[in-house]
């Protein structure tokens, strides 16, 4: 998986890079076609700032996106990947599903 971090109008420190791409590399066990991954980092005032992480997942043919915001980006970035975590989660459970449906119909 690529992943691409993205740090709107500041320089983003190479440990939250790391941080990011290592965060967001996890949600692998959870899903084998995600292609490439986003992490888009802003926040919107210098002092006492609300920091946001979004969050972009490309897989087959669909696109999977989960923002947060908190005081902190780990926070917001370990929120982010936990939402896209039920996601990914609900997105497998519905092709079983359906896979299943189209088998009990033969």
């Amino acid at each position: 998986m690529n992943v691409q971090v993205t740090a709107r109008r500041f320089k983003a420190h190479e440990s939250l890079k790391d941080y990011a791409i290592k965060e967001v590399k996890r949600l692998e066990k959870f899903n084998d076609n995600i292609h490439k991954a986003d992490v888009i980092l802003s926040y919107q005032r210098a002092h006492d700032s609300v920091k946001t992480a979004e969050v972009v997942l490309h897989l087959n043919g669909n696109s999977i996106l989960a923002k947060e915001s908190t005081d902190d980006f780990k926070k917001s970035i370990d929120l982010a990947v936990n939402k896209l975590e039920r996601q990914l989660t609900k997105l497998k459970t519905k092709v079983i599903e359906k896979k299943r449906a189209v088998r009990s119909k033969k």
